[in-house]
C-alpha cells in the first residue's frame, strides 16, 4: 500500500527513475528518505491534518516529499512551477502550508514564500538543486533527522488546485483517509490498480510535469503496488518512445497532444523504437480526435484506454480501445458514480439530450477549501451529493457519455487547462482596452490555444505592435501560459441586455459549428 510494504522483499529495487539522467531512488531509499521528512516535519510541530507543499521542475526528490505526507496524516500540495511568485503565494496561503519544498531552478515562483510567517521560521523552506536565500539544504535536513520507523502511520492525501474563473485558483479537498499507510489504499490505488493491471511487474511512463493530478496519483499507485516509475524532466516526443523501448514501459499516461506530436514524428523515427512492451496507454485531461486515436491505436496496438474525471473526482467514466473504435466521440461509461444529465433548472433529461452532467455519489466527494458557496455550486440544486465541473454533454441509449462542451469555456490547450477571466481580468485594466474576451480557439498541435478579442478604447487603433504589447502586459500579471497566444481586434462584443458577455457567438467565428 506504500513504499515501506515492499522494503524486506524488493530494497533495491527501483522505485523511481529519472530517464533524462538514469539516476534512481530504491525502494529502501524512498522508504528510508520519507521516514526521515515524516520525522522532520513532526519535529516542527506538524500533525495529521496539516498541509505542506511543493514547488519544483520534475525530480526524484518530489517522491521522498510526497510519500513524507501520505505516512504522516498530512496533506500535500503540489503548485505549479510556472506561477508567479503572486499566484504561488497565494496557494501556500489558502491551503495554510506549514513547510514548503521547493527546487532551487524555480527560484521565481517562491521568491515571496518568505513572507508568509509560518513558513519564514527555521526548517520551514527546504531547497534542493542548489541554494535560495531563507531556504535550507534538503540534504542536510535528511542527513539530520532521525531514521527511527514510525509507530503511527495514518494515511494522508494530496489538496491539489484547481483554476477559478474568478481568477483564482481554488484548493480541492477531500476527506482525510481513514487507517495507516501500510494497511488502507487511496481511491486511485482502489479503482485503478485492479482496473489496468498494476501490479509490482508495472514499469510505469510519466512524461507529464508532477504537479498534476493525473500523474502524480498514478506515480503514487506504481509505487503503492511495488512497480518502477520512469519519468521524464518535460515531454518530448522521441525522447518518449526511447524511454519505452529503455525501460520495458508497460503503463503510461498522456494527454492527446502528446499523440499528435509522438504521431508527426517521421515515420522512419517513430519506426526505429520498440513500444511493444506497452500493455496499457491511458489518456484524459482533453477530447481526443477520434482519427488520432485510431492512428495511435493503428501504431501501438489495442492498448489506448481513455478515462473522463477531474481533479475533483467527482465521478469518472472509462472507455476501452475497442469501445472507442465502435463508439467514436464517447468518453466510456461510468464506474465510479452514477451520471445524471439536467438542464439548467436541475431537471433531469431524457436520454440523448444535452445538459449539464451530474455525477452521483454516496456521500459529497470533495469540498473547494475555504470557499464553500463554490462547493455548493458544484452541487445539484436538489441534492448535494451530485456534483458537477459544469461539463456538458448527453448520455445515449448504452449508456456512453458524449461531451458537447467544456466546462465553462474553459481553454484546454496541450492537456494543461487555462481559465479565460484570469487574462480578461488584466487586460482590461490596459488603457487601450474597452472590452475584452478570450476564447479557445482551434490549433492543430494543442487542440485550442487563447485568443484575446479585444475593443479598443476610443483613440487607439490596431496594430501588431499593440498586440504584442496586450499579450507582454498580460504576462506581466499572471504566468505566461495563461497568457493569450495572439489578439484580434473587434468592433464589439456580444453582450446580453444585462452585460453578460455571449461567447458562445463569439466562438462560432472561429470553431466549426458542430464544436461550438
Amino acid at each position: 500500500m506504500f513504499p515501506g510494504n515492499f522494503v524486506a522483499t524488493t530494497p533495491d529495487k527501483p522505485a523511481v527513475i529519472a530517464a533524462a539522467t538514469g539516476e534512481q531512488v530504491t525502494y529502501a531509499q524512498l522508504d528510508d528518505n520519507s521516514t526521515r521528512l515524516a520525522n522532520h516535519l513532526e519535529s516542527l510541530g506538524l500533525a495529521p491534518g496539516d498541509c505542506i507543499a511543493v514547488v519544483s521542475a520534475n525530480d526524484l526528490r518530489i517522491f521522498d516529499v510526497y510519500w513524507a505526507a501520505l505516512r504522516s496524516g498530512l496533506y500535500v500540495t503540489a503548485v505549479n512551477h510556472h506561477l508567479t511568485a503572486a499566484e504561488t503565494s497565494y496557494i501556500l496561503g489558502d491551503c495554510n502550508a506549514k513547510v514548503l519544498f521547493a527546487g532551487a531552478s524555480v527560484a521565481d515562483a517562491v521568491a515571496g514564500s518568505g513572507e508568509i510567517d509560518v513558513l519564514a521560521r527555521p526548517g520551514h523552506r527546504i531547497v534542493w538543486g542548489g541554494t535560495l536565500d531563507g531556504f535550507e539544504d534538503y540534504d542536510a535536513i535528511l542527513a539530520s533527522a532521525s531514521p527511527e520507523p514510525r509507530t503511527d502511520q495514518p494515511r494522508g492525501t494530496d489538496m491539489l488546485y484547481s483554476s477559478g474563473t474568478t481568477g483564482r485558483p481554488k484548493g480541492i479537498k477531500t476527506p482525510m483517509p481513514e487507517g495507516q499507510v501500510n494497511e488502507v489504499p487511496d481511491a486511485y490505488t482502489a479503482i485503478f490498480a485492479p482496473m489496468y493491471g498494476f501490479d509490482d511487474s508495472t514499469v510505469y511512463l510519466s512524461p507529464a510535469p508532477l504537479y498534476h493530478a493525473a500523474p502524480l496519483r498514478y506515480c503514487g499507485v506504481t509505487n503503492s503496488v511495488g512497480g518502477t516509475v520512469v519519468f521524464l524532466d518535460r515531454f518530448e516526443p522521441e525522447a518518449a518512445l526511447a524511454a519505452i523501448e529503455k525501460y520495458h514501459v508497460t503503463h503510461s499516461q498522456w494527454v492527446p497532444t502528446m499523440f499528435i506530436r509522438m504521431l508527426k514524428l517521421p515515420a522512419e523515427i517513430r519506426d526505429k523504437y520498440d513500444v511493444s512492451s506497452m500493455k496499457l496507454a491511458v489518456h484524459a485531461a482533453a477530447p481526443c480526435p477520434v482519427e488520432v486515436k485510431r492512428a495511435m491505436i493503428d501504431w501501438w496496438g489495442p492498448v489506448i484506454h481513455e478515462y473522463y474525471a477531474s481533479t475533483e473526482a467527482a465521478g469518472a467514466t472509462f472507455i476501452g480501445p475497442q469501445e472507442a473504435l465502435d463508439h467514436p466521440g464517447s468518453v466510456g461509461k461510468p464506474l465510479l458514480g452514477v451520471i445524471h444529465v439536467c438542464d439548467e433548472d436541475g431537471a433531469e433529461l431524457p436520454t440523448g439530450e444535452v445538459g449539464q452532467v451530474y455525477f452521483e455519489r454516496d456521500a459529497v466527494p470533495f469540498q473547494y477549501h475555504n470557499d464553500p458557496e463554490k462547493t455548493r455550486k458544484s452541487q445539484h440544486p436538489e441534492h448535494e451529493n451530485w456534483s458537477t465541473t459544469g461539463d456538458v454533454g448527453y448520455v445515449d441509449d448504452e449508456g456512453y457519455l458524449y461531451l458537447t462542451d467544456r466546462k465553462a469555456f474553459m481553454i484546454i490547450s496541450g492537456g494543461v487547462n487555462i481559465y479565460p477571466q484570469e487574462a480578461e481580468n488584466v487586460l482590461i485594466n490596459h488603457p487601450a482596452v474597452f472590452d475584452v474576451a478570450v476564447i479557445g480557439v482551434p490549433d492543430p498541435d494543442l487542440g485550442e490555444v487563447a485568443k484575446a478579442c479585444v475593443q479598443l478604447s476610443e483613440g487607439y487603433l490596431p496594430s501588431d505592435e499593440l498586440a504584442d504589447e496586450l499579450i507582454s502586459f498580460t504576462k506581466d500579471s499572471i504566468a505566461a501560459y495563461k497568457a493569450p497566444r495572439s489578439v484580434d481586434f473587434v468592433d464589439d462584443l456580444p453582450r446580453t441586455p444585462t452585460g453578460k458577455l455571449v461567447k458562445g457567438q463569439l466562438r462560432k467565428r472561429y470553431w466549426p459549428a458542430a464544436t461550438v
